[in-house]
């Protein structure tokens, strides 16, 4: 079967170091996984992002909803973190390209993101759980791009 991805970039006017806090300072994290909460209880993100680290979505009442490990790591440049839903049985084998992928490279100092979310493919209805990933990622990445460019610490 085809593998399926969320594959989007952004544009960003802000140094790799300020997008770089936009999606690791916990409180420009949390605005961002709030987009993925779909109207249900506010997420919030705990993690060290240090290689292996735990990456943990947590709902209001401090529960984790989505676990993870920081799986790949270079400073203002890639950051790799693996996401399971807790409340599903099902644990789909885990590649190394899995999860969600943050690439950033920057140029004139402007920064390009791209950030890759899947394999899909390993989950029931991958396509239906692909397109909805996609149009969050579609509200998430323009308020990441806000965020590092009104970011003026």
């Amino acid at each position: 079967m085809e593998k399926l991805f969320v594959d989007e970039s952004i544009e960003i006017n802000a140094s790799s170091a300020k997008v770089w806090e936009a999606l690791t300072n916990p409180t420009y994290a949390d605005q961002w996984a709030s987009e993925f909460s779909s109207g249900g209880p506010q997420f919030s993100i705990v993690s060290e992002w240090n290689f292996g680290s735990p990456v943990l979505w947590k709902g209001q009442d401090e529960t984790v909803i989505v676990e993870g490990n920081v799986t790949a790591l270079e400073l203002h440049k890639v950051l790799r973190f693996t996401v399971f839903d807790v409340r599903s049985s099902e644990r789909p084998p885990v590649t190394e390209e899995d999860g969600i992928t943050f690439n950033l490279s920057e140029q004139d100092g402007k920064t390009s993101l791209h950030i890759l979310q899947g394999d899909f493919s390993v989950m029931k209805d991958g396509e239906k759980y692909r397109d909805l990933s996609a149009e969050i990622w579609g509200k998430v990445l323009p308020k990441i791009k806000n965020m590092a460019e009104n970011n003026n610490e």
